[in-house]
């Protein structure tokens, strides 16, 4: 069952990053956007506003590669969607799921080019490459869009934690398909080696994308792999539903993980679907993208 129709229904979201312990810089970034027929705005790192304000755009991406080179490559990510997500980007109401697959399919690959035109351009950005995950939401519909292993993860009320992304390695497949614990993937050798990501030399790219319905009281979180290295899927379950205001929740998986590993970047984006408002705050508007 979609969003109820008749129904005001609102989006509840937090997000938050940290360098984590050993790392001297972030490379890191993550997204929250709103945008109408007329303009984007970017959103603050909390919030709560109704489905009808425009269509919601929330990000995580992970950069990699030598020097600063990882940290500029997530910002371009981010950065090249606020400029791709307006009204020249979205389908026209009423435009079949495929057109939502197509536009986001045609942002992953612009993203793509330009970090490998980049890479190749300057010795100091050979290698730069991203991963980046995506939701998109509609009134109608969530489509999202993943390259890489960032996650982004369902959690349905009273129901288990799920991971709707697929990692983009081998480790991840064999996760997958059963052939190794989840134990056994945090400690494989070449956990971090990635088939794909934006830029980073890969030649052939080929996002997840999807499209479905989302419901009152779903909540979704997209991250970097420093959650996953810090956290236990069992202790991202216990947090993500956990009876608490949605603000709270991406701080919370931040700062556990941190505290548990800390060895990596950790960024957590919550998003929650609600009946109504958790607080009276309305929908703070940051700056309008031109």
């Amino acid at each position: 069952m979609s969003a109820p129709k008749g129904a005001q229904a609102w989006l509840g979201w937090s997000g938050m990053t940290h360098r984590g312990k050993v790392r001297s810089n972030n490379e890191d970034a993550f997204l929250a956007l709103v945008f109408d027929g007329s303009q984007a705005h970017y959103l603050g790192k909390a919030g709560e506003a109704p489905v009808d304000s425009g269509d919601f755009v929330f990000a995580v991406s992970d950069g990699m590669g030598g020097a600063k080179a990882g940290e500029f490559a997530s910002r371009i990510a981010v950065e090249k969607i606020t400029r791709l997500m307006n009204r020249r980007f979205r389908p026209a109401g009423g435009s079949p799921v495929a057109k939502f697959e197509g536009r986001l399919l045609e942002l992953f690959s612009a993203i793509h080019r330009d970090l490998t035109t980049i890479g190749g351009s300057y010795e100091e950005c050979k290698g730069m490459g991203a991963t980046l995950s995506l939701c998109w939401f509609t009134p109608e519909w969530l489509h999202i869009a993943h390259v890489g292993d960032s996650r982004i993860y369902r959690m349905q009320p009273g129901g288990k934690l799920c991971q709707l992304s697929h990692d983009h390695s081998h480790v991840g497949w064999l996760r997958r398909s059963g052939r190794i614990s989840e134990l056994e993937a945090r400690v494989h050798p070449r956990r971090n080696a990635l088939h794909q990501a934006l830029g980073a030399g890969h030649q052939f790219l080929e996002p997840q994308v999807a499209t479905l319905e989302w419901n009152c009281g779903d909540r979704f979180l997209l991250c970097s792999d420093g959650i996953v290295e810090g956290l236990w899927d069992r202790r991202i379950e216990e947090i993500l539903g956990a009876d608490a205001p949605l603000g709270g929740l991406a701080p919370a998986l931040v700062t556990e993980a941190v505290n548990v590993s800390g060895r990596d970047n950790a960024t957590a984006v919550v998003v929650g679907a609600l009946k109504n408002p958790e607080s009276k705050g309305k929908l703070v508007k940051g700056m309008v993208l031109k």
